[in-house]
């Protein structure tokens, strides 16, 4: 069983574990940044324009082609807010996102205008790797393949540690040295909250 579910874990561990490391060692010599390239546009809304920010997001969707499903469609409503000496009225906000490893299309649009602005950010390498890593624009299979990784660890962990258990002599010393990596994982822990 540990063989099997090492075999899992390693092909996992090491996509998982190397994008960890770039990510820790980004700011490094010779690393090139995660970065993302910017373009910003305005695209002008069809007459009459969609009338809630779940029918621009799906019109957006449907006329530029844009993948995956949008996510986080917010609407902030019309508010009064100070300018200067005067008080005047914002307009309602509306925003989508459409969200991939690879890049993001924010679209904002400000109810009255006959346009939507749309921010489109395509990134390199080592910001797709960065968004893989953090789950930023994922769908649930990668999710459940990510989950399929944390539960080979655990396992590995579990039959790693029974196995030298049943097996070594020198229980005590095992013992003490699980204790102290627990103590030490738990230490840091808490220092970083």
């Amino acid at each position: 069983m540990h063989g099997w579910i090492g075999l899992w874990g390693a092909v996992l561990g090491l996509l998982s574990g190397s994008a960890g490391l770039l990510l820790n060692h980004r700011a490094g010599p010779g690393m090139p940044p995660a970065q993302a390239r910017e373009t910003t546009v305005q695209v002008p809304l069809p007459q009459p324009a969609p009338p809630d920010p779940q029918a621009l997001a799906a019109w957006l969707k449907s006329s530029l082609k844009l993948e995956p499903d949008p996510r986080a469609i917010r609407l902030e409503p019309a508010r009064p807010v100070a300018w200067g000496a005067r008080s005047m009225v914002q307009p309602a906000r509306w925003s989508a996102s459409f969200a991939s490893p690879a890049g993001e299309v924010q679209a904002e649009y400000w109810v009255g205008n006959s346009y939507v602005t749309l921010k489109r950010l395509d990134n390199n390498v080592l910001a797709t790797l960065s968004s893989l890593h953090k789950g930023t624009g994922i769908g649930m299979a990668w999710v459940l393949l990510a989950d399929t990784l944390a539960g080979a660890i655990a396992l590995l962990s579990l039959s790693v540690a029974a196995s030298w258990a049943l097996s070594n002599r020198r229980r005590a010393i095992g013992v003490a040295i699980g204790a102290l990596s627990l103590l030490a994982a738990g230490s840091l822990a808490l220092t970083a909250i």
